[in-house]
Parts: structure tokens; C-alpha cells; sequence
């Protein structure tokens, strides 16, 4: 069993992966030493770079990346840290939800607020910039529509950019960009496959995913994905009911010219949906030890949420070097919820002392967008160069809604709850929210080939943004117009696949905020800072990065004491902008195939995370990850045989906060613990595969979130899904 803390083997570990990083200095060894080593290294590497090389279809690593610069840049090529999960990985680990894809992604981690939202977080800072196809989309903090639960079914690949990734995001904070890239027709002959799946706590799943050409010659492709899933939860009384239904059709319009049409539409249907978490604190001050399966919902809570989207886009190629393209897109978050908040500290032995707040809440989220970039490269001082143009426009319209109720019941012994709970009389319902954002941006950038080994990227966006409207009934309009927002890199390649890079990026993000003359504060600017060698070997098939950063956010919204906003009744404190937040650390990370049929993902994040007064911040995001998955195709007589494992490590994280019994500050915290995975797939034909996954194989238990609204949650125990698969 793997120690819990994973402090005997975290630096072997590292060891490792510092040495697969450093590997790429090999070809510099000094002309004093030993010069046959050096020579038998080398051969080794060109022997191997000639027999081996990494294939898109199965393997974890991809050069295919279209968030980051918009200039069609491989990961390879792009001065800040990419992760790209394949679809061979979505495959392998069985990976249903974007949840599930950011638990398993470098440098990320996510905090489980309730049965239905999480919140993804990286380098110290919330996520909140999400693309699809590299458009931006609506996306809240909380996810109250179900956002983190959209299924990966829709997407081919998924892409993830750290750092502050305001030339293609807009607003948002300096911690990373996740992009779904959705699937698309792109074969002529009939392709696909049907699977089925079952696995604890009574879940069963079933899928399709078909694709074929329409037209004699293929130049017409159709695509259609469709999944059901029902099932249980270890949470008592939680289950949940998910339909999905994906189409779209790509049609070659002429040798150049390639529209896309589709449309999704998902269905999230749970029961005894929890709103927030368990308590922490007896009615004695002392800590609560809850059984993992305990829950504060009742039969009749539900955290309904449906996500359809509609979207067109159309590429053309001219010139043989210059592409356009103009996508178009209408996205509906919808939620209908029936909730039940807990709050309180109960006796210990009674059960006695918990309140009850019901709430019944409508969400309805609609978005158009509209983008339209130009790509191409032109020829200066008999070099080549690229550059990218463009613009993206999005408005979003949000309404809240409240219900009115009867009086809640008492709750009684909590130690004795079954969620027999009555539901109360929901009456008048009204409109809390009703407001606008609207997003407008303008980008540039280009990549210049200074001399053969150094490039150098430049670029920036003009963003507008602003919200106005109805918000829990106060009217608001804040915004601001005319942001720049700068980016900057440089990559030197030091030898043959292996690249020093270093990049300076921003990201804004508005703020309703007034100082005391009235006026609305200057956004939150959020900057990253990178340093890095990127190096391929084994002729692309492995990649490894290695990477220092800093982030910084300022302008950051403080009190500003004895100062009022002018014209507020009852007077309403006035703000002033101070330095924010810092984050610095390191991180490593390997992809790809170290040989043939062998799969591997490797990564170590480390990072502190500071105010400006060099106390501690965002302390319930651990400050270090490691994320370590890997498969490997037997041979020989086995060779039908697919085994794989990893382990997610994090470190330890806390919350300060105050005991509301002693009144004594009290810290939260949630120890450093390990989470092993592991999967074995046999091919019973070419056609025909089983596949078993085991998650958390050592049934560790751990908290979720702890110190949210001084609530907890715990994680999923074990759990184990078999499915098979039938592919044409």
C-alpha cells in the first residue's frame, strides 16, 4: 500500500521526472568528457527516434491544439503550459464528466461544493474561462446549471492552457483555460461503436457513436452520438438519470471550403440532491465524524439541469496559405431546483439542533456567439511568419428566479435523518436576477522567425465587456471598454526538439466596485509569467515540459475605511484598488509513449500562494499535485491484453475559520492522500473489447471540500465499472 502523505517516494518520483527533462541536455555533454558516452547516448536516441514514433489515435500526447494563440501552434510550439487529454485517455480511464477530465488533468484541482457543482481551480486561482471549439462560453463560478457534469461524450479531445489566457478568453482570472473541442464527421465509410457499461451503486450506462458519409462521394459526413445513464450513488437516497443527444454534419462545400452544422442536447435528472455539505461542529465545539454515505437531502430535492446547444461554422482556404473561418453558436443552460440547506450544530447524541432552509430556484441562461478569424502566413526577410486576426462577439442574458414558501418544518434527529423531510408549500414566484453581459474583442498576433532557432510571438486584444441589468433586486451597470491586454513569448530551440521558451500574459476580469468618488474600479488584472524547456524525443512520440511561473492579480477590491459611495442609503462603504494576490511555483510534466504501446502521463505541480501581505491565500487549494496515469499494450501471448494504472496525489489543504461554539479560531484541513486507479482492457476480437476500471482501488477515504460555508463533503469511495465495446 502506498504511504498516505507520499512523502517516502514524492522525490524519487521527481527524480525521475526531472531526469526525463534534463535528458534533453545530453547532446551539450563537454568535449572533455567522456566522448564515447556521449556518442553511445546519442546513437541510442537516433536509433530509437528512427523506430519509434507516437500515433494520434492511441496515444496521450497530440499536436493538435487550437486554444492558446489562435495560430494553429502545437503544444510543442506554444510558450505557456499545455495538457491535452486524448480521447485514447477519456477511453482509457473512463473519464464521463469534465469533472472527471479536471481531476486527471496536470496542475488542476476541483473542491465538491454539493451533489451538483464544483469548482475547478489552478496556480491559486478559480477557473473560470471555458471555450468550446475555442469560443468562449457562459460559464458561473458554482456551475449552477450542471456545467461541470456535461459529458465528454460531445468532445473529440480536451485542451487545457495554464496561466492568464486573455487573448483568446477575454475577462476571466490568470489560472487556466479549459477548451472542448467537439467531435465531427470526419469519416466517409460507416465508423463507429456501441458500448454498454455496468458498475456499483447500480449504475448502468449505454452509448452510441456512428458516423458515415451521405452522399456517394463522401464530401456530406453525418455524426451522431447518443448515451443514457441511470444509477445510484454512495451518497444515500442520490441517484441521477443522464440522456445526451449529439449530431452534426460536415459537408465539403468545394476543395476548400468545409461547413460544419450540429446541435447537443443534455439532461440532467437527480434525486435527493444535496445543497451545500454536512456539518463539522457538534453542539459540544467538538468535530463531527460522519459516515461517507450521510446526506442532507431530502426525497424530494432535485438539482434539475438541461444544456442544449446550437452551433454553424464554416473554414475556407485560399491563397494555399491563408484559412478563414467564422463560427456561429446559441447555447440554454437551464435548471429547475428543489433544495434543502441544513445549517447548525448538532448534539452529538441527540441528533438534536440542526435548522432547515428549503429553496426552490430557477435558472435560465441563454448566450449567442459569434466569431470570425483569419489565419495565414506571409514572407519577410525571406523568412516565413504567421499571424492570426480576430474577432468574437458574445451576449448573455441570465434570469434567477425565487419561490416563496411555507414555514419549514422542524429537521429532528439528524443522527436518525432518512430524508423523510416535507416538502414545503411553494408560492409566488419571483424574478431576482435579470442581467446582460455583453463581450466584445478584437486580437492579433503572430509568430516571427527571427533567425531558424528563435521565435517570437506577439500579440494582443482590444475586450469590451459589460453587465447591467437586475441582480437580487438592486439594479447594476459596470464594465469596461478599451482594455488591452498584451501577449508575449519567445522559444529558442537549444538543439533538435528541445525549446526554451518564456512568456509574459494577461487576463482582466470587471469589478462592481466604487471608489469614494463613485467612479467603478479598474479591472482585476490578472499576469502570468513562464520559463520553460519543452523537449520531443523518440521523433515526437514523448514530450516533456518543464516550467517556473509567477502569477499576479491586482487591482484588487479593499475597503477603504471611513469612506462612503456618494448618493448610497444606507451609506454603503466606498473601495480602493490594492495589490492582490501572487502565485509562484513549478511544474512537470511527460506525455506520450516511451515505446511502442506504451501509454504515459506524468505530472508535479508545486506552487505558494500569497497576499500582498505575504499571508496565505485560497489555502483550500492544495499547493501541490501529482497526477500519474499509464497503460501498456501487452505482447506476446497476452497481447489482447490492456493493463493500466496511476495514482492522483495531493497535497494537504485547510480553511481558517472560527469554532461558532468556543469562539477559538479553528483550521480546517484536509490531509495529503493519494487516490490509485487502475484498468484492464482484453480485446475478445478486432472488434469486440471488456474494459475494467477501479477507482480510488485502495477506498481512501477523503474530503471533497472542507470548509465551504463551514460545511464538508466527502469523496467517492471505490468504485468499479465494467463495459464492453463493440466498434465498426
Amino acid at each position: 500500500m502506498l504511504p498516505r502523505d507520499f512523502s517516502l517516494y514524492r522525490r524519487s518520483i521527481l527524480s525521475t521526472a526531472i531526469l526525463a527533462a534534463t535528458t534533453s541536455w545530453l547532446p551539450f555533454v563537454h568535449a572533455g568528457e567522456d566522448e564515447n558516452t556521449a556518442a553511445s547516448v546519442e546513437a541510442a536516441v537516433t536509433l530509437d527516434a528512427v523506430t519509434v514514433s507516437g500515433s494520434e489515435d492511441n496515444s496521450y500526447n497530440s499536436n493538435q491544439l487550437s486554444t492558446g494563440t489562435g495560430l494553429g501552434l502545437s503544444a510543442h510550439e506554444t510558450p505557456q503550459s499545455v495538457t491535452v487529454i486524448t480521447a485514447q485517455r477519456i477511453a482509457d480511464q473512463d473519464l464521463r464528466s469534465i469533472t472527471d477530465v479536471v481531476n486527471n488533468t496536470v496542475g488542476i484541482s476541483s473542491q465538491t461544493s454539493d451533489s451538483a457543482r464544483s469548482r475547478f481551480s489552478a496556480r491559486g486561482f478559480e477557473i473560470n474561462n471555458i471555450q468550446v471549439d475555442g469560443v468562449p462560453v457562459a460559464w458561473s463560478g458554482g456551475a449552477e446549471a450542471g456545467e461541470t457534469q456535461s459529458s465528454t461524450a460531445l468532445y473529440e479531445r480536451i485542451e487545457v492552457v495554464r496561466g492568464a489566457t486573455g487573448l483568446l478568453s477575454g475577462a476571466g482570472n490568470p489560472s487556466a483555460s479549459i477548451n472542448l473541442v467537439r467531435k465531427h464527421a470526419d469519416s466517409k465509410d460507416l465508423k463507429g461503436d456501441v458500448s454498454l457499461s455496468a458498475g456499483r451503486w447500480n449504475r448502468y450506462k449505454g452509448s452510441v457513436d456512428v458516423g458515415k458519409g451521405l452522399n456517394s462521394s463522401g464530401s456530406v459526413r453525418g455524426r451522431v452520438v447518443a448515451s443514457y445513464e441511470d444509477g445510484d450513488s454512495y451518497v444515500d437516497l442520490a441517484g441521477n438519470t443522464q440522456s445526451l443527444f449529439y449530431g452534426v454534419v460536415d459537408a465539403d462545400l468545394t476543395d476548400s471550403t468545409v461547413l460544419s452544422i450540429g446541435a447537443s442536447y443534455q439532461d440532467n435528472d437527480p434525486t435527493a440532491s444535496t445543497w451545500g455539505g454536512l456539518p463539522i461542529w457538534y453542539s459540544d465545539g467538538s468535530h463531527t465524524d460522519w459516515n461517507r454515505s450521510k446526506t442532507t437531502a431530502a426525497k424530494w430535492t432535485s438539482w434539475a439541469s438541461t444544456n442544449e446547444a446550437y452551433f454553424a461554422n464554416l473554414s475556407h482556404r485560399f491563397a494555399d496559405v491563408w484559412e478563414v473561418k467564422l463560427n456561429a453558436s446559441h447555447t440554454e443552460n437551464n435548471a429547475e431546483m428543489r433544495l434543502l440547506y441544513l445549517f447548525g450544530q448538532p448534539d452529538e447524541v441527540t441528533g438534536l439542533g440542526l435548522g432547515a432552509s428549503p429553496g426552490r430556484y430557477d435558472l435560465d441562461r441563454k448566450q449567442d456567439d459569434i466569431s470570425l478569424q483569419l489565419t495565414g502566413s506571409f514572407s519577410w526577410l525571406n523568412r516565413e511568419h504567421d499571424v492570426v486576426f480576430g474577432i468574437t462577439h458574445s451576449e448573455q442574458n441570465q434570469k434567477y428566479y425565487s419561490y416563496g414558501r411555507s414555514e419549514p418544518a422542524a429537521v429532528g434527529d439528524f443522527n436518525q435523518w432518512d430524508g423523510n423531510y416535507p416538502q414545503p408549500t411553494w408560492t409566488t414566484r419571483d424574478l431576482k436576477d435579470d442581467f446582460d453581459i455583453t463581450q466584445t474583442g478584437y486580437y492579433a498576433a503572430s509568430r516571427l522567425s527571427l533567425t531558424e532557432s528563435l521565435k517570437v510571438i506577439l500579440g494582443g486584444r482590444i475586450a469590451d465587456w459589460e453587465r447591467k441589468g437586475l441582480s437580487w433586486g438592486e439594479e447594476e451597470s459596470y464594465g469596461d471598454d478599451g482594455v488591452f491586454i498584451p501577449y508575449a513569448g519567445i522559444l529558442y530551440d537549444v538543439a533538435e526538439n528541445h525549446t526554451v521558451y518564456t512568456s509574459y500574459t494577461e487576463i482582466f476580469q470587471p469589478q462592481n466596485a466604487q471608489d469614494r468618488n463613485g467612479s467603478y474600479l479598474d479591472p482585476l488584472t490578472g499576469k502570468s509569467y513562464e520559463l520553460g524547456l519543452k523537449s520531443a524525443f523518440l521523433s515526437g512520440a514523448l514530450q516533456t515540459t518543464a516550467t517556473i511561473f509567477r502569477v499576479e492579480q491586482d487591482n484588487l477590491a479593499q475597503p477603504d475605511t471611513g469612506h462612503f459611495i456618494p448618493g448610497t442609503e444606507p451609506p454603503v462603504e466606498a473601495s480602493i484598488a490594492k495589490e492582490g494576490t501572487s502565485s509562484e511555483g513549478y511544474e512537470l510534466e511527460v506525455v506520450g509513449q516511451p515505446m511502442p504501446d506504451w501509454n504515459l502521463s506524468f505530472g508535479y505541480t508545486q506552487f505558494t500562494a500569497e497576499d500582498a501581505d505575504g499571508e496565505d491565500v485560497n489555502t483550500q487549494q492544495p499547493r501541490e499535485l501529482l497526477k500519474l496515469f499509464t497503460t501498456y499494450y501487452a505482447p506476446g501471448n497476452i497481447e489482447k491484453l490492456t493493463v493500466g494504472g496511476g495514482i492522483n496525489w495531493q497535497g494537504s489543504n485547510y480553511t481558517e475559520t472560527t469554532n461558532p461554539i468556543s469562539g477559538e479560531p479553528d483550521k480546517l484541513k484536509q490531509k495529503a492522500y493519494s487516490l490509485v486507479n487502475v484498468m484492464a482492457r482484453y480485446d475478445i476480437t478486432q472488434q469486440l473489447s471488456t474494459q475494467l476500471n477501479v477507482d480510488n482501488l485502495l477506498d481512501e477515504t477523503y474530503y471533497s471540500q472542507i470548509g465551504f460555508f463551514n460545511q464538508l463533503a466527502y469523496g467517492e469511495p471505490r468504485n468499479i465499472n465494467l463495459g464492453v465495446k463493440y466498434q465498426f
